[in-house]
């Protein structure tokens, strides 16, 4: 495969990096802000020019680009926490989970709205009084009771709850199957009753609907069922790993936005007399960010061909989550210390994307977590009497 933006897929690209520095980058103080008409403003654009909702299978009435050619849009389009806000794939993961799993009334009501960003959905997994490690102990429960599910628990981190119109929850719907398979997925209108936000949880000090949620007798049809009943992990497992290999393309947008602010600072600032781009120290910065964005992006493209030709690609995802999260942490940083005491304040978006960066290595599962995972899935090939034979994967 060729790591360069292949020829096919480099016009648009074009197009998507001109849509974000040239309007989404200068909006972001009114959308830091919450003003939510230039956001539609911006989603009107993007419509209208032929870069709404890339990602979307084209049957759902989105841009229909191949997985592998989306992440050389995506990482344009991760320059912005905005980005995909403003060219509406937002909605992706949830969307491709409806796609594959919802019934006909479900798709009617929450996929077509979805897709066209009429509404907001949410995702309800995570809970305060467990390990989000640890999903197996979820202890949100929803009982059949006649033809309704009865729903009680308690959700955090239910990112978008506070504006959407469902969110998809997590519950333990059978008592006796084993852990994988005792949880279902249930859509939930966020304005039934008993759905109660509790409160939109800071992050690092960024607010960003990261919404704590109760649930209390709340009741839904039974029809809002999504897929098998019991196969709740099935269905998250699907949507967390392509979902790992979004966050790591967007995470290459923003990294290469923090190195270009870093690269253009030090030939614009001087110190004892020279720019600071001829400090061997400073120059250090940019070999150590440029080995690193390098690494994680072919990390990101090897992880996507591996999706792309149909595999599961645990170790893949698994490692370039890991790798794309500390690499972005660390490129940020490297560009705060350029900057000094102004990469600490608001003047530049370096102090905003530090606080996601750190996020980064928490949420879809925290390093420790993939990292055991990976070395657990390669040392099974070598007890297994095989290799892990980088050449050939």
């Amino acid at each position: 495969m060729s790591f360069a933006v292949p020829d096919s897929v480099r016009p648009v690209r074009d197009a998507v990096h001109a849509f974000m520095t040239e309007r989404v980058e200068p909006a972001e103080p009114a959308l830091h802000a919450g003003d939510a008409a230039v956001l539609r403003e911006l989603q009107e654009q993007a419509r209208k020019e032929g870069l709404w909702a890339l990602g979307h299978p084209r049957e759902l009435g989105g841009g229909g680009l191949p997985f592998l050619d989306y992440v050389y849009v995506n990482e344009v389009q991760g320059r912005s926490e905005y980005g995909q806000l403003a060219l509406g794939t937002f909605t992706l993961q949830d969307s491709l989970m409806l796609h594959e799993h919802a019934s006909p009334g479900q798709r009617e009501r929450y996929l077509e709205p979805l897709v066209r960003g009429d509404i907001w959905p949410s995702f309800a997994m995570t809970e305060p009084e467990i390990a989000g490690s640890d999903p197996t102990q979820i202890r949100t429960t929803a009982i059949l009771d006649g033809d309704e599910w009865l729903i009680n628990g308690h959700k955090w981190f239910t990112t978008g709850a506070s504006r959407a119109a469902y969110t998809t929850v997590m519950c333990r719907t059978e008592e006796d199957a084993p852990p994988h398979l005792a949880f279902s997925m249930i859509l939930v209108p966020t304005g039934t009753p008993g759905y109660t936000i509790v409160r939109e949880t800071p992050v690092l000090g960024l607010s960003g609907a990261h919404c704590e949620v109760r649930y209390d007798n709340v009741r839904v049809p039974a029809a809002n069922l999504l897929g098998p009943r019991g196969h709740g992990f099935v269905i998250a497992q699907k949507r967390l790993g392509p979902g790992r290999i979004f966050h790591c393309m967007r995470w290459l947008g923003q990294a290469q936005r923090a190195f270009d602010l870093m690269c253009r600072r030090l030939h614009e600032r001087t110190a004892f007399g020279t720019p600071l781009a001829q400090k061997q120290l400073m120059r250090a910065h940019v070999f150590d960010s440029y080995t690193d964005i390098q690494s994680a992006r072919l990390l990101t493209l090897h992880a996507a061909q591996a999706v792309d030709a149909g595999s599961d690609a645990r170790v893949e995802i698994g490692a370039v989550k890991v790798v794309g999260a500390r690499m972005l942490h660390n490129v940020i940083d490297r560009a705060i210390q350029v900057y000094g005491a102004a990469g600490l304040t608001p003047d530049t978006p370096l102090d905003r994307m530090y606080r996601h960066a750190r996020a980064g290595r928490v949420y879809d599962g925290p390093d420790e977590v993939h990292v055991d995972s990976v070395g657990r899935r390669v040392l099974g090939a070598y007890k297994a009497g095989g290799t892990w034979e980088f050449g050939l994967r």
